[in-house]
């Protein structure tokens, strides 16, 4: 097991609208915040263009290749996810939804784009003091979360 131990730092509340896509708002704005970690919580529209990626096609494999599941109509949404910057210093969200229409629903990551119904409410809880980054995996192509501590 690897850790991190930090503190909470600044708080932001952002109002998303129509247009604005998950996971491409939230990287934007650490980027111009300068916010290097975080946790991420959304509540709010997706609009029916919106792709989740809902798990790999086979279980095990030499390559990971993705699903991607396009919703069906506009949905109700939750997630969360943990924010990160990858080798280079960029941010990069992680974060998983669980979508729902008429009694129906799909849980899957926001990286292939989740696109904001009318209004999307998101939560920044930035982490401070935070010794985390994401470094690509050779052998799934993820970007793994890597923590200067071990247990």
């Amino acid at each position: 097991m690897q850790y991190s131990e930090g503190n909470i730092g600044r708080i932001f509340a952002l109002k998303l609208e129509s247009g604005d896509r998950l996971p491409d708002s939230v990287v934007e704005f650490a980027r111009q915040h300068k916010v290097r970690s975080a946790m991420v919580i959304y509540v709010g529209g997706a609009d029916a263009t919106s792709r989740l990626v809902v798990g790999p096609e086979k279980n095990r494999g030499e390559e990971v290749i993705p699903i991607v599941h396009a919703l069906d109509g506009i949905q109700e949404v939750v997630a969360v996810g943990t924010l990160f910057p990858d080798e280079k210093g960029n941010p990069d969200l992680h974060m998983h939804a669980a979508t729902g229409r008429e009694g129906s629903a799909t849980v899957g990551c926001v990286r292939a784009g989740v696109d904001v119904w009318l209004i999307g409410e998101v939560i920044l809880l930035e982490i401070q003091g935070m010794q985390g980054y994401r470094k690509k995996d050779p052998h799934t192509g993820f970007q793994l979360l890597q923590l200067s501590q071990t247990a």
